[in-house]
């Protein structure tokens, strides 16, 4: 059996979260399509166990959280049984970035719903060991999930955005000019000028620059969920430990103390066997 070199390997991986589809890696690479799946399937495991490893006992100060779109092997109005739904259709990424440091502190890959919103704040508790003030937008199970999660030990805030209506009541991809933002303190005393999802939402457009099945009006969606997962996991990982933030010169982990230096591919393919020291 052929075994990939690590060089090859550390170039699919870097092309897998540079942008590139599947099929477009694979001729890059000069290797079966197949093969990059398997080699996604691998590196997203470790990437999760990585995740899992480090991202404990996070120190932060103001955290940001949003929920991405995307959609696994068709879109929902296309899914026509129960049993379709739980691997196809529409999904959310839900994301908990650390506003200062810019962490990914932990995500989640499901169905927006009251059920997911609670299990991800329920994650995002247990990963934060500080006191901190929690910006959302104003999707409605945010608030529930947060007050049976947190009750009154964070400081949280809505942000409510109102779009404007397209006068011919045109259908759009994207939502009208925003007519109005409106920020709604809900528990604590939250500081006004720091009620915000800027940042995430500016990490929602790198992982639709970086990662290619997020990026909509293309071809390049996932076909199953388990592959989606593993993109995520991966795109995540290249974001926390590998990528270098161009505001802050240095990786998210490195500026929250997660670790202490730079993560390469090498490193991830290597974990598990030989873990090295961060």
């Amino acid at each position: 059996m052929n075994i990939l070199p690590i060089e090859k390997k550390s170039l699919i991986l870097s092309l897998l979260t540079e942008g590139q589809s599947v099929r477009a890696t694979s001729r890059i690479a000069d290797v079966s399509p197949v093969t990059v799946l398997k080699l996604l399937l691998e590196a997203g495991q470790k990437a999760r166990d990585i995740h899992d490893s480090f991202m404990v006992n996070i120190r932060a100060n103001y955290i940001q959280c949003d929920e991405q779109w995307q959609y696994v092997f068709c879109k929902q109005k296309r899914i026509r049984s129960e049993e379709e739904e739980k691997e196809r259709g529409d999904f959310y990424t839900f994301v908990a970035m650390d506003s200062d440091s810019k962490l990914a502190i932990c995500y989640r890959v499901g169905k927006r719903n009251a059920r997911l919103t609670a299990s991800f704040m329920m994650e995002l508790s247990v990963r934060v060991a500080t006191r901190f003030q929690l910006s959302t937008d104003s999707f409605i199970p945010y608030r529930e999930a947060v007050d049976r999660v947190f009750g009154n030990d964070i400081a949280y805030a809505q942000i409510h955005k109102e779009y404007r209506q397209d006068p011919m009541n045109e259908k759009r991809y994207s939502p009208g000019k925003i007519i109005r933002v409106t920020k709604n303190p809900i528990t604590g005393n939250p500081n006004p000028k720091r009620i915000s999802t800027s940042h995430i939402e500016r990490l929602n457009l790198t992982a639709r620059m970086n990662c290619r099945r997020f990026t909509r009006l293309s071809n390049a969606f996932s076909k199953s969920l388990t592959h989606h997962e593993a993109a995520v996991a991966l795109h995540f990982f290249h974001y926390n430990f590998v990528r270098t933030h161009q505001t802050l010169r240095v990786t998210p982990a490195v500026e929250a103390k997660v670790t202490n230096r730079l993560w390469n591919w090498e490193d991830l393919l290597n974990w598990g066997r030989e873990a090295k020291a961060a």
